[in-house]
C-alpha cells in the first residue's frame, strides 16, 4: 500500500481566518484508491517553512500532496519552495501561460505580471491542468517520492484531483491497492457508550479496523480493510468472502446500536428525514427558538425539499411564541420558555396554523449565558405534534453555543426520524 502526506499551505489557516477542508476530501479520495494518508500538516506562507515540511514529508511518504500557495500574490510561494528544495529552478511553461491567458481573456481581463508568475514551474515538472481556475498545478519526482501541488481553492482542487492527480498516480503505479471502508452514522449515544456496546465484536486477528469519530452530529463508526487489487483480481472468491464478512459485521453492529443508527450509506440526517417524509407523502412545519432557523436551513439544503417542508417560524421571544404559534401566556409564565410544556405547545401551534402533517419544535438554552441551576446551559426540549399525538423529548448538551445549536438541530431531526420509522 502506498502512503501519502498532505501539507496545507496558507498563513490564514494558522490565524483562524480559514479552515483546511481540502485535506478531508483528498484523504477520502486517496483512501478509495488505495493510498493511506499517514500525516497532515499546516504551514504558513514561508519558503523555508514549506521546504522543511516537504523535506520531512518525503522521508515518510511516497506521495506528498501540497494544497495552496499557487496564486498570483507575493505570499504565494509554493512554487519557489519546491524549486528550492528539489534543486529544480523555475522555468516559464508556455502551455501554462497559454491556459492562464485564455481563461483571463475569456473573462475580459488582461494578464498581469503577477499572474504570469503562476506559469513558472520547477524544471521538469509535470503540468496539471486546472479546468476550474487560473492557477496550474504541477508534480515533481524527487527522492523516490512524488510532490504534487494543487490550488488551495477547494472546488479547483477537487476537479484536479479527479482529472489530473489520480490519472498520474495510476500511470506511476501508485494505485496498486484498494482500501474498503464502510461507515455507520449514529446519534444519541456517546463515543464511550458505543465502545462498550461494540467491545469484542472485532477479534484481535480480524482483518478489519474499527474507528469511532464523535462530532456534534453524532458518532460515526467505521470499518476498514485493505486488500491488494491484484490479489482481488486473482482471487475473486476471496474478495466475495471478504465482502460477505464485512456485511455480516455491519449487520452485527447495527443490531447492537439499534435505532441510534440513522445512516449506513453516507446520507446526512436531513437527507434521511427528507426521504422518509417524501416516501410517506407527509409535510413538516417547524417552530424554532434556540436553533434560530438552523433546522429549516438544513432541510431546505436538500434538493426537492419543497415537496415536504411546508414552512418554518423562528420564534425567539415569548411574544413571538404567543403571537405566531398561539402558545398561552400563562403557560410561559408558569413553566418558562424552555420547558416540555412550551415545546409541546409550540409544535401543536405550528401544526395547527400550517395544517401540515407534523409540527416540530425546539426550545432551549444555547449559552454561554442564560442558564440556572434548574435549567442549565445545554438544556433543550424538542416537541412533535400530529393530529393524533404530541410529545416532547428532553436533551442535555455540552459545548460552545454553536455546537449546542448544531446538536439541537440534529436531535430535533432525529426525533422526527424516529417517529417516521413507525409511520406506515
Amino acid at each position: 500500500m502506498s502512503t501519502a502526506e498532505i501539507i496545507a499551505v496558507g498563513s490564514e489557516l494558522l490565524l483562524g481566518g480559514r479552515i483546511d477542508t481540502n485535506s478531508l476530501f483528498l484523504s477520502k479520495s486517496l483512501a478509495e484508491h488505495g493510498i493511506e494518508v499517514r500525516f497532515k500538516s499546516v504551514v504558513g506562507d514561508n519558503v523555508d517553512d514549506i521546504g522543511v515540511a516537504v523535506t520531512n514529508a518525503v522521508k515518510r511518504a511516497k506521495l506528498v500532496l501540497i494544497t495552496g500557495g499557487l496564486g498570483p500574490t507575493v505570499d504565494d510561494v509554493t512554487h519557489e519552495a519546491v524549486a528550492l528544495i528539489t534543486g529544480k529552478p523555475l522555468r516559464l511553461r508556455p502551455r501554462a501561460l497559454e491556459s492562464i491567458t485564455t481563461r483571463l481573456q475569456a473573462a475580459g481581463r488582461p494578464v498581469t505580471q503577477n499572474q504570469r508568475r503562476q506559469a513558472f514551474l520547477p524544471t521538469g515538472a509535470v503540468l496539471l491542468h486546472n479546468p476550474s481556475g487560473i492557477a496550474p498545478g504541477f508534480a515533481v519526482k524527487w527522492k523516490r517520492s512524488w510532490i504534487v501541488c494543487l490550488p488551495g481553492v477547494s472546488h479547483e482542487a477537487r476537479r484536479m484531483c479527479a482529472e489530473s492527480l489520480l490519472p498520474l498516480l495510476r500511470q506511476e503505479g501508485l494505485l496498486s491497492s484498494a482500501i474498503e471502508t464502510r461507515t455507520i452514522h449514529t446519534f444519541g449515544l456517546l463515543e464511550g457508550e458505543i465502545d462498550m456496546r461494540l467491545r469484542g465484536i472485532i477479534s484481535p486477528t480480524s482483518p478489519f479496523r474499527l474507528g469511532l469519530l464523535a462530532s456534534p452530529l453524532g458518532v460515526s463508526v467505521s470499518f476498514t480493510r485493505s486488500e491488494n487489487i491484484q490479489r482481488k483480481q486473482a482471487g475473486k472468491r476471496s474478495v466475495m468472502k471478504t465482502a460477505a464478512s464485512l456485511d455480516s459485521l455491519m449487520d452485527a453492529v447495527i443490531a447492537k446500536l439499534g435505532q441510534h443508527v440513522f445512516s449506513i450509506n453516507g446520507q446526512t440526517m436531513e437527507e434521511v428525514v427528507g426521504q422518509q417524509l417524501r416516501d410517506r407523502g407527509l409535510a413538516v412545519a417547524l417552530a424554532e427558538s434556540c436553533t434560530g432557523g438552523l433546522i429549516a436551513h438544513r432541510l431546505t439544503q436538500v434538493a426537492g425539499s419543497s415537496a415536504y417542508v411546508d414552512r418554518g417560524v423562528v420564534c425567539y421571544s415569548n411574544r413571538a411564541k404567543i403571537e405566531l404559534l398561539g402558545v398561552p401566556e400563562p403557560l410561559l409564565k408558569k413553566y418558562g420558555a424552555v420547558s416540555a410544556q412550551v415545546a409541546k405547545a409550540m409544535a401543536q401551534g405550528i401544526r395547527t396554523r400550517s395544517k401540515a402533517d407534523v409540527g416540530l419544535s425546539v426550545t432551549g438554552i444555547a449559552g454561554p449565558g442564560g442558564g440556572t441551576a434548574n435549567k442549565p446551559v445545554g438544556l433543550v426540549y424538542v416537541g412533535l405534534a400530529t393530529a393524533q399525538v404530541s410529545y416532547t423529548n428532553e436533551f442535555r448538551f455540552h459545548g460552545e453555543r454553536e455546537a449546542i445549536k448544531l446538536r439541537s438541530s440534529q436531535a430535533a431531526l432525529d426525533v422526527l426520524r424516529r417517529w417516521l420509522c413507525h409511520v406506515s
